[in-house]
């Protein structure tokens, strides 16, 4: 149900004959509206929960059978890094569907999903942009490491000056592509549900 058909409901419940009971059939509306919109964030919730265990495999096994010690500890950092997602991810989908499953107001509930799906985009994006240079300086120490510890030459010191500007367009293109992809997908997967839940607060309001 659209958010025009709600209103074109609000009409015609103001003009019947339980004109008395249209606040209380409103609140049911808008509660069946808003378990519509939980419902489809629950699932986006329960995607990435399983994406991030099929990512943190997927280091543990590229650890696993990496040749070089450095790619064993560089892929073993990150599974470690994305197996922390997971407990959050997991307590934010308990959160919101014990929130969702609640006794409180309607307008409370809302408020309260909102406030926690904002913090956690906005921790979620913060996080990804610091692990842009995190994963770039750990990849260059632990060649530089490699290189050390088995007495060969550093590939990174022999790179010459079209080699080096290389790897610099290349870190800016990755950083660039790393910034916009996450804005899409944080707003895919949570900012669009975002804005529906304030436009349910706004109609409540109204």
């Amino acid at each position: 149900m659209e958010l025009d058909e709600l209103k074109i409901l609000f009409k015609e419940k103001m003009s019947g004959k339980h004109a008395t009971k249209s606040e209380d059939d409103i609140l049911l509306i808008l509660a069946g509206k808003t378990h519509s919109v939980i419902g489809k964030l629950k699932r986006s919730l329960r995607i990435e929960l399983v994406a991030c265990v099929i990512f943190t495999v997927g280091c543990v096994a590229v650890a696993l059978l990496a040749v070089p010690v450095w790619l064993k500890i560089y892929f073993f950092v990150f599974a470690i890094l994305c197996a922390l997602f997971f407990p959050v991810l997991w307590f934010l989908l308990q959160k919101t569907r014990k929130l969702s499953n609640g006794i409180l107001p309607v307008k409370t509930n809302l408020e309260l999903i909102i406030k926690i799906l904002n913090e956690y985009v906005k921790r979620y994006f913060q996080l990804t942009m610091l692990l842009i240079p995190v994963s770039l300086l750990v990849a260059i120490l632990l060649i530089y490491i490699d290189a050390h510890f088995n007495g060969r030459a550093n590939p990174l010191m022999q790179l010459d000056t079209k080699g080096i500007l290389f790897a610099i367009a290349y870190i800016i293109l990755f950083s660039a592509g790393m910034y916009f992809f996450t804005k899409w997908y944080l707003k895919k997967l949570y900012g669009n549900y975002i804005e529906q839940l304030q436009k349910l607060i706004l109609e409540l309001e109204e």
